[in-house]
C-alpha cells in the first residue's frame, strides 16, 4: 500500500471483532462488556492474529469518554451537582483514602518501594466513567437520587486525580527523589487556581456563547450543522479544558454538556451524539482489553485475587459505609457502592505514570490492568443483581422517579402510553382532557414532567423492559399506545408486551411499509403509518372541495 492505515485498520479490527464477541455475548445472556474486553484481547499485543494499534485505540478510547461525559452533562444542572456535594465530595475523599491505604499496604506487602505502593493504591482507588455510566444508564438511573450521587462522586474523583497526576511528579522525579513541601505547596496551588479558572470561565463565559451558537446553528435548519456543531463544542470544550486548564478532558466535556443542558435543544443535542457515544464506549473496552496480558493470571494468582478484593470489596465497603454515615438508605448506599466497584481509565494513566516515573514495578502495572479488566466484567453482573435484589424493597423516590421501585405505580390502569414527544403529548392530553386514566413511560425528564402536569401518572424509564412495563401495569391494563418514532424499539415493546398481556389492544406507530408489517408480525392489533394518514386526509379534503 502507498499510505498508511494504521487508523483505519485499528477501527475496523476493534469494531468488527467487538461486534461479533458482543453478539456472542448476547446469545449467551451476559453482559455484552465481556464480549468488547476479549474483542481487546484478541486484536491485542499478546495473542496471536490480528494486532491492532494500542496507542490509537486508547486515544479513540478517549473520545468515547468525553461524548459519553457530554452526554451525562446534557442531562445535568448546576443544581443538581450542588445538591449532592455535601455527601459526594467527602464521599469520594474517604474512599480513594480507604483504598489507596489497602493498596499501599498490599504494595508494602510484595516488597514494593512506597511511593510505588502509593500510586498503586491511587490507582484502585477511583471508578471507570464509562463502566460507572453505563451501569446506571442500563437501569434507568442516570437522574434519579442515586444517579446524581454517583455522578457527583464521579466527578470529585476525576478532580483529585487532576490533582494527583500533577503531585506526583513533584513528588518523585524520574529518581524516585522527594520533591519538597514549598514545590508540593505551588503545585497545589496552581492546580486549585487551574480548576477554579475553568469553571468560572465555564459559568461566566461558555454559558453566554455555547447555547447563543447552538441556538443559531439550530434555526440555520441544517440538520448536518446542528450535528457538527454539537460535536465541536463537546470535543473543543474538552480538549481545550485539558489544554489550557490542565483538568481532565471528561470534566470539560461534562461541564459543556451541563451548559448546553440548561437549553431547550439539549435533547435534541443528545440524540445526535448518541450513535457516536456508543461507537466510541465500545472502543474503549476494546482498548482496556488490547491492554491485558493473560499472563498474570498464571504468574501472578494471588496478588490478583488481593488486588480484585481491594476494587470489589474493599471500595464497595468503603463508599457503603460513607453512604450509610450521611443518613442515606440501604437501598441508596449499596448501588452506590457497587457502581463504584471497579477501575478503568484513570488507573491505566496512574500506572503509566508509576512506571515512567520508575518508581513502581510492571508487575504492579500488570496487577492494575488485569483487576481493571476483572472488574470491569463482575460490575454488571453485581450491578444487576444488587438491584434486581433492592428494588423490590425500594421506594419512590420522587413522582416522576418511580422506575427505581419495583412495584406497580398504578394498577389496573386503563390506557398505558409510550412515548410523550409531539405525538405522544397530543394523545395524552386528549386522553387526560377525557378524564380517562394514563399511565406513561417516557425516558426523559422533561417530558416526563410535561405528562405529570397534563394529569398522567409518569415512570421514567425505558419501555423496552419488561420491569418497567410491568410497574406501568399493563398486565391489567385495557390498551397500549406506542408513540415513540423508533421502528426497532418499538416492535421490542409490542413483542413483550403481547408476552405479558395477551387480551391487550395494541396500537403502534410506524414510518413506513415493512415497520408496519413488522410491528404486525409482533403482535399490534392497529398500526397507523404518519404517510398513509396524511395522504389519506390530504386526498379527503380534496374530495370535498370538489376536485
Amino acid at each position: 500500500m502507498l499510505h498508511d492505515t494504521t487508523l483505519i485498520g485499528t477501527v475496523v479490527a476493534g469494531l468488527g471483532v467487538a461486534f461479533l464477541m458482543g453478539a456472542l455475548a448476547h446469545r449467551l445472556r451476559i453482559s455484552p462488556i465481556a464480549g468488547y474486553l476479549l474483542a481487546g484481547v484478541l486484536v491485542g499485543p499478546f495473542t496471536p492474529g490480528i494486532v491492532a494499534d494500542t496507542g490509537l485505540a486508547l486515544q479513540l478510547a478517549e473520545i468515547g469518554v468525553i461524548l459519553l461525559m457530554f452526554g451525562v452533562g446534557l442531562h445535568f444542572s448546576l443544581k443538581d451537582l450542588l445538591s449532592v456535594r455535601k455527601i459526594a465530595v467527602p464521599g469520594a475523599m474517604v474512599q480513594i483514602a480507604v483504598a489507596t491505604a489497602l493498596g499501599v499496604m498490599l504494595g508494602l506487602w510484595l516488597g514494593w518501594p512506597f511511593a510505588g505502593s502509593l500510586i498503586f493504591g491511587l490507582a484502585l482507588s477511583v471508578a471507570s466513567t464509562v463502566v460507572l455510566l453505563r451501569a446506571l444508564q442500563a437501569q434507568d438511573m442516570v437522574e434519579s437520587e442515586k444517579g446524581r450521587i454517583a455522578v457527583g462522586w464521579l466527578i470529585v474523583e476525576d478532580l483529585a486525580m487532576v490533582l494527583a497526576l500533577v503531585l506526583l511528579p513533584a513528588m518523585f522525579g524520574a529518581r524516585g527523589d522527594e520533591g519538597t513541601s514549598a514545590g508540593l505547596l505551588q503545585s497545589a496551588a496552581i492546580v486549585l487556581v487551574k480548576v477554579v479558572g475553568f469553571v468560572a470561565f465555564m459559568l461566566v463565559v461558555a454559558r453566554r456563547i455555547l447555547p447563543a451558537v447552538l441556538h443559531w446553528v439550530a434555526h440555520s435548519g441544517s440538520r448536518e450543522l446542528f450535528r457538527l456543531a454539537v460535536l465541536a463544542i463537546a470535543l473543543g470544550v474538552a480538549f481545550g479544558a485539558a489544554v489550557v486548564f490542565d483538568v481532565s478532558l471528561a470534566l470539560g466535556a461534562f461541564f459543556a454538556g451541563m451548559i448546553l443542558g440548561e437549553t431547550p435543544l439539549s435533547r435534541r443535542a443528545a440524540e445526535e451524539t448518541l450513535p457516536l457515544r456508543d461507537a466510541f464506549a465500545v472502543l474503549f473496552f476494546v482498548s482496556v482489553g488490547m491492554l491485558f496480558d493473560p499472563k498474570v493470571l498464571v504468574e501472578q494468582p494471588l496478588p490478583l485475587i488481593a488486588t480484585v478484593a481491594i476494587i470489589v470489596v474493599g471500595k464497595s465497603f468503603a463508599a457503603y459505609a460513607i453512604v450509610r454515615a450521611f443518613g442515606h438508605p440501604n437501598h441508596t448506599a449499596m448501588t452506590i457502592a457497587v457502581s463504584l466497584a471497579q477501575i478503568g481509565e484513570f488507573s491505566f494513566i496512574l500506572a503509566g505514570l508509576g512506571v515512567g516515573l520508575k518508581v513502581m514495578p510492571p508487575e504492579a502495572r500488570d496487577l492494575i490492568l488485569a483487576g481493571s479488566i476483572l472488574s470491569i466484567l463482575l460490575n454488571p453482573i453485581l450491578f444487576t443483581l444488587v438491584v434486581k435484589r433492592l428494588r423490590a424493597d425500594a421506594a419512590p423516590e420522587t413522582a416522576i422517579e418511580a422506575e427505581d421501585s419495583g412495584k406497580p405505580v398504578s394498577a389496573g390502569a386503563g390506557v398505558v402510553l409510550i412515548g410523550y414527544g409531539r405525538v405522544g403529548s397530543h394523545i395524552g392530553n386528549l386522553i387526560c382532557g377525557r378524564g380517562e386514566r394514563l399511565v406513561v413511560i417516557e425516558d426523559q425528564k422533561d417530558m416526563a414532567a410535561a405528562a405529570e402536569a397534563a394529569g398522567a401518572t409518569v415512570i421514567v424509564g425505558d419501555a423496552t423492559k419488561e420491569s418497567v412495563l410491568y410497574q406501568a401495569g399493563l398486565d391489567s391494563a385495557r390498551t397500549l399506545l406506542v408513540a415513540i418514532p423508533e421502528g426497532v424499539e418499538a416492535g421490542a415493546i409490542v413483542r413483550r408486551a403481547r408476552a405479558i398481556n395477551p387480551k391487550l389492544v395494541i396500537v403502534a406507530r410506524a414510518h413506513s411499509d415493512a415497520e408496519v408489517a413488522d410491528l404486525v408480525r409482533r403482535g399490534a392489533d392497529h398500526v397507523v403509518m404518519a404517510e398513509r394518514e396524511t395522504a389519506t386526509r390530504m386526498a379527503e379534503r380534496a374530495l370535498l372541495a370538489g376536485i
